[in-house]
């Protein structure tokens, strides 16, 4: 198949000194069922991969929870040795009892060993971007952070990012830190995290929309069906290209099991919404 190169999706610098292409790739559904073991066709996971970096993506996003751990360990056979200019970033911060259990926890000591396996399952000696993939509301966040801090001394993390949080947890974290992605649940449907998104921008803070495909009600989905149509393109991908034409600062990174569901997203990078067409989908 003949790859799809991003090409008019513009860039965006994550914290003044690393340059990535603002459409990315998410790699969680490349687990097993309910984020739960390992991809179920790891042959298929590792070419999807493979396939988003010859493509031009220069920016994956996993977690220590994916799996737990399976996620980060496909990505370094799929990648390793790293393409210069290569992102992966990754979260910690959750116990994964079972599928689709998720539990925060804030412990530095758990945290401190999330740093560790990441590194380890990733073959990295630096992780690019580390972010808290929740805080856990038993523990002071300053306490959770405090080996992250260690670890951004000891040169083993770069930069550090929040996940769903709200603008005085950002204020927080930015007093020990400072934050240079927060990646909330945000899309065409669902903007309950406006003003975080606004508060990102000013600070010149990239913004991560997890969930990028939810178009929302019916009647958004014909407003988007028509749109699509005038540009020749799937309502996926002007939900996506709508995301890029918000705010300048966002970073998208869609997820698929997928080669051709891939190209179908990373194609969204060429769409350019008029003003019209984004005015509608914005009211």
């Amino acid at each position: 198949m003949e790859t799809t190169q991003i090409s008019s999706a513009s860039t965006f610098t994550l914290g003044g000194d690393i340059t990535v292409n603002r459409v990315g790739y998410g790699a969680m559904q490349l687990t097993g069922n309910g984020v739960f073991g390992d991809a179920a066709d790891r042959p298929n996971a590792i070419k999807v991969l493979q396939h988003a970096v010859d493509a031009g993506v220069n920016f994956i996003d996993t977690a220590a929870a994916y799996g737990p751990g399976f996620n980060e360990r496909l990505i370094a056979d799929a990648l390793h040795p790293y393409r210069k200019g290569l992102v992966i970033a990754t979260k910690g911060g959750f116990q994964r009892p079972g599928p689709n259990q998720w539990v925060p926890d804030g412990r530095p000591e758990w945290i401190a060993q999330d740093i560790d396996n990441s590194l380890k399952f990733l073959k990295t000696e630096v992780i690019d971007l580390w972010q808290l993939h929740r805080i856990d509301p038993n523990i002071p966040v300053e306490e959770t952070l405090a080996p992250v801090v260690a670890a951004v001394k000891a040169g083993k993390i770069r930069h550090v990012g929040l996940s769903e949080v709200n603008i005085e947890q950002i204020q927080r974290v930015e007093k020990v830190l400072p934050v240079v992605s927060v990646q909330n649940l945000y899309n065409l449907g669902n903007r309950q995290w406006e003003s975080v998104l606004d508060y990102t921008v000013e600070k010149g803070i990239a913004f991560i929309p997890w969930f990028p495909l939810a178009s929302g009600p019916q009647a958004l989905e014909e407003k988007i069906s028509k749109i699509a149509a005038r540009h020749n393109a799937t309502t996926a991908q002007i939900a996506l290209a709508w995301l890029l034409k918000r705010a300048a600062n966002i970073l998208l990174i869609p997820g698929t099991k997928s080669i051709s569901h891939l190209e179908e997203n990373l194609k969204a990078g060429a769409i350019t919404l008029s003003d019209e067409d984004f005015a509608a989908l914005s009211a």
